[in-house]
């Protein structure tokens, strides 16, 4: 089955960078779009970045464009999110996601923007 493990979040301070990965499983991973969404507490998920199926073009929410980047390694099966100059307002849970059909979520990884 679908599978979608987020690793890298913690505490950073403002200003500062964090890179997440996703590792995928139970399915073929080259062939879909992979997404990353944020929950931050009271607010609404927000889609963050998708990057199409062979990484050639991204799209990005307009608050965090020019400062994440989205990419794959495919031979990796892995999908990433650099974060850059990071705000106290980036601070949530990160979830990576697939839609084949249905959405397909990770457990998420919680990204704490504070000094």
């Amino acid at each position: 089955q679908v599978r979608l493990v987020e690793s890298g979040g913690g505490l950073v301070q403002p200003g500062g960078s964090l890179r997440l990965s996703c590792a995928a499983s139970g399915f073929t991973f080259s062939s879909y779009a992979m997404s990353w969404y944020r929950l931050a507490p009271g607010k609404e998920r927000e889609l963050v970045a998708t990057i199409t199926s062979a990484g050639g073009s991204a799209t990005y929410a307009s608050s965090v464009m020019g400062r994440f980047a989205i990419s794959r390694d495919n031979a990796k099966i892995t999908v990433y999110l650099q974060m850059n100059s990071l705000k106290p307002e980036d601070t949530a849970v990160y979830y990576c996601s697939v839609f084949r059909g249905v959405r397909y979520w990770g457990q998420g990884t919680q990204v704490t923007v504070s000094s």
